[in-house]
């Protein structure tokens, strides 16, 4: 018995991350569902949260509960200090911006319609073009769709290659003297593919066009440089990388920030108000009105330290072994097709996959049986399954707790489906 723990110990390692050792700092990943221990491979969707973080949340409501920035009792300024203090950790985080150009919002959806409802609105006119992929998430098409309706605008996309990498070729040819934005998944959500924010950055300023970038998938695997990366606005979620639900970042340009209406009007956005007009607030508060959730923020802290301390370099090697480990052993299933990159280093953790007999959400359900946790559907890219030729396909998808046990345990119960069906 003693050897055969070992021997799950010993799969569940990458050379990146021990996820057993980080599997244990995971209160839910104990939970048996179906008779079975969770095996939980629905990361692209939202993460599990550590303990430090629910001690973070739980501590927050227990000793500093108070409204932030406009009071001046002991509870009022430790709250607020405790906020801010996680933006300026986010600063750092994505490659050390100026901590004004840091906006919290609810999530990377937010982010995104943020920028369209500001931004866009006064920057796309008629006959001006936006550009994006053929790989976006709902989140980062459906607000340039209607914009461009709104505004008698052209929405571009760039087409994806057999393989599922984007077609960089065509980038030259579409981005235009007309092209006003150029909008783009860092990681897709469904391929995995993990796109060259640099370089279409690059191609775009010298278009004369602004770049934004969806990163909500890229951010908690992988090192990210906004500054590096010259990027004008990147957007990203808290509850897909450990942290608490309800949280998101909006990086924006400090320049164009400034020239930027707000989105939502209220308390705190302002610095003063008259009957006959409005003087509005410094970054970032001018884009953050009412009440946020500052739980959620202060506890989105704790988040960014336990990833820290793992390493994100560390987190990327472990994913791109996991994921090598994952692609050879869904190949030794006859008949199933896995949608995208076959190179791990040019894809993350994200893996879509469909058997021609049996539909995604009877694969789900069946593995969910077993106590296996994935997502099927469109996964919010209904476009691109078109593209792909697809209805929907099962997802799963890896983190840092995941291992080579998580992997095996996966193949194991998609041979049982395919068994079950007759296969």
């Amino acid at each position: 018995m003693h050897q055969d723990i070992e021997n799950t110990k010993a799969a569940s390692r990458t050379t990146g991350v021990d996820s057993e050792k980080v599997r244990a700092d995971f209160p839910i990943l104990n939970r048996v569902i179906n008779g079975h221990r969770l095996v939980y491979l629905d990361n692209a969707a939202s993460s599990q949260k550590p303990t430090a973080v629910i001690d973070a949340l739980t501590r927050y409501y227990t000793h500093t509960n108070a409204n932030i920035h406009r009071g001046l009792h002991t509870l009022a300024e430790e709250a607020t200090a405790a906020y801010e203090r996680t933006r300026e950790h986010t600063a750092r985080f994505i490659g050390g911006v100026k901590q004004s150009e840091v906006i919290f919002t609810n999530g990377a959806t937010e982010a995104i319609n943020l920028v369209a409802a500001t931004w866009g609105e006064d920057n796309v006119g008629e006959g001006d073009e936006i550009l994006i992929t053929e790989m976006e998430h709902h989140a980062n098409l459906v607000p340039w769709v209607l914009l461009a309706q709104r505004k008698k605008a052209i929405l571009r996309r760039i087409p994806l290659t057999s393989d599922g990498y984007l077609n960089l070729p065509e980038v030259s040819r579409l981005i235009t003297d007309r092209t006003r934005l150029v909008a783009f998944t860092h990681m897709s959500n469904v391929l995995g593919t993990i796109n060259p924010v640099k370089q279409l950055t690059e191609q775009a300023h010298l278009a004369g066009a602004a770049v934004l970038v969806d990163g909500a998938q890229a951010v908690p695997h992988l090192p990210v440089n906004v500054v590096d990366d010259g990027v004008d606005f990147y957007a990203f979620s808290s509850h897909k990388m450990l942290g608490p639900t309800g949280v998101g970042v909006l990086y924006g340009r400090e320049e164009l920030l400034e020239k930027m209406r707000p989105y939502n009007t209220g308390g705190e956005m302002i610095r003063e108000v008259r009957f006959d007009g409005v003087t509005f607030n410094d970054l970032p508060h001018k884009f953050e009105a009412g009440t946020p959730n500052i739980a959620g923020v202060v506890a989105f802290d704790a988040a960014l330290t336990y990833l820290e301390n793992l390493g994100m370099e560390s987190v990327r090697q472990h994913e791109i072994e996991l994921t090598g480990y994952a692609l050879n052993r869904l190949t030794e299933i006859p008949g199933l097709e896995v949608q995208g990159p076959v190179d791990p280093l040019g894809r993350g953790g994200v893996i879509s996959f469909t058997d021609p007999k049996i539909h995604p959400h009877d694969i789900s359900t069946l593995l969910d049986s077993r106590g296996i946790a994935i997502r099927a559907g469109h996964h919010c890219a209904q476009p691109l399954m078109k593209v792909m030729g697809k209805v929907a396909t099962a997802r799963a998808s890896l983190y840092v707790y995941n291992g080579r046990d998580d992997i095996d345990a996966l193949i194991e119960a998609l041979m049982e489906t395919r068994r079950y069906f007759g296969i």
